[in-house]
């Protein structure tokens, strides 16, 4: 049997105690009359003639008669947020026990299901997002249904600006896509979805972070790889907090479009400085304002690159004022802003001295980790090693002397 994330639990009662009190909430706010005529199909539905099987023992019976329950659906009803809930939960669990989740009827169900919830008023968000999460958890952790209710939840947290709610997380994704039953290309669709929903609600960063999950499930050749991957390079250049561009050259998709403009550019802003940046934008002209890179935001985080490198080079030392101007290229006044500015991004930490117009550097992000880091690494913890077997003897030292002093002392008493 296939895990959910939910056990359900049926009310209690018979199937036919069961429908008659679904139907009785569909029904409760009509009047009298009309009440009436709706509840009869119902009741002649479940009533067994001579002959006919129980319906304990009649599936094809239940089903038709939960059919008839689910084209009667709405809306979400006039109860309160419990009764809500509650009913929709025995649907489910009605729904997935008479129809195998799998099955083309649960499909088409769940699809008629979605669309009545997703449609309700906005007052009653609340509400949508439970009784969805419970559809969600109701079906097996392999079905494909899983897509088509977290799509929903998606569009409704997006036309709601509420998508932060969700507490939706990276490992939960690649989970879920890891354990349903889909194709790639359905997958590809869902991350893309995830992509367009944070981008819809301003939330950058989140939208970069999955378009590289989106980015990676693409075959590395496609036309799709290529568009997609032009589109993320263009969004790591123009987002003003992202500054790891190494990882990008680890997705092959992006390595594949070597020969594309924007790739020269990126590698400018893994290995090289405003110099290199400036012959780029001179050799490219219109390039910029083709993938709407802001000129002066480009040179902020090229100089604050370059400023992490000489950091990382020099960490444990102080840093001239006069290197750090001469390296990202600015008026010597003007470098404890931009060391400021360094340390706010987290790329940077050290200790501004205006009496020796040094910064002293404590950490440093490097822009990618090669041989020439690594190197660079070995020799920094050389250095500490050395640093602390210089400490240790001087510990040792001054515990033998002490125990020498201690001796004598002794001998004297005596």
């Amino acid at each position: 049997m296939s895990q959910t994330d939910s056990v359900p639990v049926f009310a209690e009662g018979t199937f036919e105690e069961q429908v008659q009190e679904l139907v009785n909430y569909l029904v409760r706010n009509q009047p009298d009359e009309e009440r009436a005529a709706s509840i009869r199909p119902f009741q002649e539905a479940l009533a067994s003639t001579e002959g006919q099987k129980p319906l304990s023992e009649d599936v094809e019976r239940r089903r038709k008669i939960l059919v008839m329950i689910l084209t009667s659906i709405t809306g979400l009803g006039h109860g309160q947020e419990k009764e809500i809930e509650g009913f929709f939960n025995l649907i489910y669990a009605h729904l997935f026990s008479l129809f195998s989740p799998s099955s083309q009827e649960a499909k088409q169900h769940t699809a008629t299901l979605l669309k009545v919830i997703s449609s309700a008023p906005s007052e009653q968000i609340s509400i949508k997002y439970r009784i969805l999460s419970n559809l969600f958890n109701a079906l097996p952790r392999n079905s494909s249904l899983r897509l088509s209710v977290y799509k929903t939840i998606l569009q409704i947290a997006v036309a709601d600006d509420s998508i932060n709610i969700l507490h939706l997380s990276r490992s939960d994704v690649e989970k879920w896509t890891n354990e349903w039953d889909i194709s790639p290309e359905d997958k590809s669709a869902f991350l893309e979805n995830i992509v367009d929903a944070y981008a819809k609600s301003n939330q950058l960063i989140q939208s970069y972070d999955y378009s590289l999950l989106h980015l990676r499930s693409l075959p590395s050749t496609s036309e799709a790889a290529r568009d997609t991957s032009i589109k993320v390079i263009a969004s790591a250049l123009r987002i003003p907090s992202i500054f790891d561009f190494d990882a990008l050259f680890k997705i092959d998709a992006v390595v594949a479009n070597k020969d594309h403009e924007l790739f020269s550019l990126l590698q400018v802003f893994l290995n090289n400085g405003l110099s290199e940046f400036k012959s780029w934008e001179a050799s490219h002209a219109g390039v910029l304002e083709k993938y709407d890179l802001g000129r002066a935001q480009l040179e902020r985080k090229i100089r604050l690159l370059t400023l992490a490198s000489l950091g990382f080079k020099n960490i444990g030392t102080n840093l001239p004022y006069a290197k750090i101007a001469e390296a990202i290229q600015v008026d010597a006044s003007e470098v404890e802003k931009w060391v400021i500015d360094i340390i706010r991004t987290g790329l940077l930490s050290g200790k501004l001295s205006q009496t020796t117009q040094t910064l002293y550097v404590t950490r440093s992000t490097a822009r990618s980790f090669e041989r020439e880091q690594w190197q660079a690494l070995e020799q920094r913890l050389s250095s500490w090693k050395s640093g602390l077997s210089s400490v240790l003897e001087v510990v040792a030292s001054a515990k033998r002397q002490g125990g020498h002093v201690s001796q004598t002392v002794a001998a004297a008493a005596v």
